[in-house]
């Protein structure tokens, strides 16, 4: 490759990333630009003035706000009484026990070695399980370190006692300081039937020190939440009540009313100051919604996020249904509940998978729910239905199955309104029937999406089941060629959509997309059918050129059948299986005949690979393994099951050691379960004879 064709390249490959984030940032900005201008609070007031609208009555519940003055008063009187935090820390205790057990056994040994405290000798293990008891009692009650002299003086102040993920309250008069835990300690150990509690007081005395230690960080914290739960109101305006009068004068009561009235309008309806402010909100919640989308296709459908057409057929639909959403709800009479969603699982679940059809469903439900004021109903209802489509794998090939999957989504839309009218209260009579008309408006519009599916083919370039079975047809002129021209060729694509296929069923991907594409992936050999060995009865016309002109012309059938498919009209998902079905494998013979005339040359392995790239989907790798081994296994002659299993293993590692499944979405499992399909179906092709034991 030379200089200037590298730096196209790497031009080509830094700008895609830009063209795709550039794609994303339109739309959203268009859908951002959707979105009503900010609503403002449609009253005018002020302490004294004369209320000249109509009796203003609360449309809802109106928390009352507090005044400046009545907070500060409640925030002070909530910092007067804020108990501090004290924190219990635990590994004072540990040592104070690891300590008096080192010094028990010491003076324990000591004692039995000189012969003295026979009482302690008797129950040594009464005193040192007494002496570990206390220890505890007197550390989880805490010996506090104070922060002055005064606070020990009120020993009913309260404080907040941190013991690991536990809090308690307790007065300090239920904590020690450390001369109450020694008198405590005095006290208790000559009441108690120890023979020897001098021994212990000695060995105790000294292991107690503070524990409960003041926390500043915790008390600031817990302080600031204590400020926060504040309550900023005081009192409560209740729906339908009458909040001020036409013709009275606004005083501070009223004053007080209308403010907290204003704050909750502003609150319900999400109004900013200005235009800009509410365009950010919104550019925001579709950014994310959109960013989302981008970090989905990126992490599970790379090859979809790759190409640009079919990024901007996802984007699509999130941009044209806010379109939609958006003139419906500027058009009187109309409802949002009439717009046809569920057509956008089913179109995309037909190109691509559910799983991304559910996902741009999703996104596209909950952009067009920033723009309806229909609220949560809508959303869920819209969502739920999307489920039911990709649920019932809608089939627009069977016009029957597809008005009973209709039916069955008009059902499950009036089950779930119905059901959201009696979780709200209300009963059978209050239901809303003329928006169930909506819906069946909605579910009547579904039926678009069979008109769009070979409109949206041919503008990006997609392909449907539909189209697959049609190009499929043995009389499309391309096939025809090739079976005319080079008819060893045809019937080893014939195997191979015979072999791909039954692996895609096994492993549940696209069989009729594999088995279309393997009866085109080899079109580009008509051009010199000779040269292929599939086509040859005769001398081979390799002996006449040199291997780098054969190898130009191996590899050559992979260009030129791109050239020839597109000048056919094949959509561009076949194309690729033609561009990726031999990777970037070498041709092997023809390299390995130029290495040995020409050893010095090695460096221009590149003459003898393949342009690739390496398949990406499953589709496209099982067409691979499969039109490799269809054409591996037909050197061998008679073999045995042995030899064929070899054969076929060698292949597919092969295909591993040399990389061509790294960029492949095709699993162990799945690739193990497509090996046991070519042998099966090559097995019974081959009529592998049985190894009958010998005889003696």
């Amino acid at each position: 490759m030379s200089d200037q064709e590298t730096r196209i390249k790497e031009k080509s490959s830094s700008t895609k990333p830009l063209l795709r984030w550039l794609l994303g940032l339109t739309a959203v900005i268009v859908i951002s630009f959707l979105y009503p201008d900010n609503l403002k609070f449609p009253f005018n007031f002020d302490r004294g003035q004369t209320w000249r609208y109509a009796d203003l009555v609360a449309p809802y519940d109106i928390p009352v706000l507090k005044t400046e003055q009545q907070l500060v008063l409640d925030r002070e009187a909530v910092e007067e009484d804020f108990s501090p935090v004290y924190s219990i820390d635990p590994a004072v205790a540990r040592r104070a026990r690891e300590a008096f057990l080192k010094e028990f056994r010491i003076e324990l040994d000591t004692a039995r070695a000189r012969g003295e405290n026979p009482d302690l000798l008797r129950e040594p293990e009464q005193h040192r399980r007494y002496g570990l008891e206390t220890l505890d009692k007197i550390y989880n009650r805490g010996i506090i370190q104070a922060r002055d002299a005064e606070e020990m003086e009120g020993l009913g102040t309260v404080i907040t006692i941190i013991d690991n993920n536990e809090i308690r309250q307790r007065t300090l008069g239920q904590v020690y300081t450390p001369g109450d835990a020694r008198d405590w300690l005095q006290d208790s150990l000559f009441y108690t039937d120890l023979k020897a509690p001098e021994f212990l007081l000695e060995l105790l005395e000294d292991k107690l020190n503070y524990n409960l230690f003041y926390n500043d960080s915790l008390t600031r914290r817990e302080q600031e939440l204590a400020l926060q739960a504040v309550s900023p109101f005081d009192g409560l305006i209740r729906e339908g009540e009458v909040i001020i009068r036409q013709g009275d004068v606004v005083n501070d009561d009223d004053y007080r009313q209308l403010v907290s009235y204003r704050q909750q309008y502003n609150k319900n309806l999400s109004t900013q100051a200005t235009f800009w402010s509410v365009f950010g909100g919104f550019a925001v919640q579709s950014g994310l919604v959109i960013l989302l989308l981008f970090l989905y296709l990126r992490t599970f459908f790379p090859w979809i996020y790759g190409r640009l057409k079919n990024l901007v057929f996802i984007l699509l639909w999130p941009v044209l249904y806010a379109l939609i959403v958006r003139t419906v709800e500027l058009s009187p009479g109309l409802s949002s509940y009439v717009v046809p969603f569920c057509i956008v699982p089913i179109v995309i679940r037909i190109f691509f998978s559910e799983r991304l059809a559910f996902f741009v469903h999703v996104a596209v439900v909950l952009i067009a729910s920033f723009l309806t004021t229909l609220g949560y109903p809508f959303t869920f209802l819209s969502i739920m239905a999307g489920v039911v489509v990709i649920i019932m794998d809608i089939d627009t090939r069977d016009w029957g199955r597809y008005f009973r999957s209709l039916l069955l989504l008009f059902a499950f839309y009036c089950v779930g309104y119905i059901g959201l009218e009696l979780l709200r209260g209300g009963n059978w009579l209050t239901v809303d029937y003329p928006t169930l008309g909506w819906v069946a408006g909605n579910v009547f519009l579904v039926l678009l999406a069979y008109p769009l599916i070979p409109l949206l083919e041919r503008l990006f370039g997609l392909i449907s089941p539909i189209t697959l079975v049609e190009l499929s047809d043995m009389n499309r002129p391309l096939l025809e060629k090739l079976a005319r021209q080079a008819p060893g060729t045809w019937q080893h694509s014939l195997n191979v959509a015979n072999l791909a296929e039954q692996a895609a069923r096994e492993v549940n991907a696209d069989s009729l997309l594999v088995k279309t594409a393997a009866l085109y992936h080899d079109v580009g050999k008509t051009l010199n059918p000779g040269y292929f060995i599939e086509n040859q009865n005769g001398p081979n016309p390799h002996e006449k050129i040199d291997d780098l002109e054969s190898a130009r012309i191996i590899i050559g059938h992979v260009t030129e059948g791109i050239k020839m498919a597109r000048k056919a009209g094949l959509p561009e998902v076949i194309i690729d299986f033609i561009r990726t079905h031999h990777g970037t494998t070498r041709t092997e013979y023809f390299y390995r005949n130029y290495i040995k005339d020409h050893p010095e040359r090695e460096e221009q392995e590149e003459l003898f690979r393949y342009p690739g790239p390496r398949p990406t989907s499953k589709e496209q790798t099982i067409m691979m393994l499969a039109d490799s081994v269809e054409a591996a296994c037909k050197s061998l002659k008679n073999p045995s099951e042995e030899e064929l299993y070899t054969l076929i293993d060698n292949v597919i590692g092969g295909k591993i050691t040399g990389g061509q499944l790294e960029e492949s979405r095709l699993s162990f499992r799945e690739l193990e379960a497509c090996r046991g399909v070519f042998r099966n179906i090559l097995k019974s092709i081959h009529h592998v004879r049985i190894a009958y034991p010998e005889e003696e």
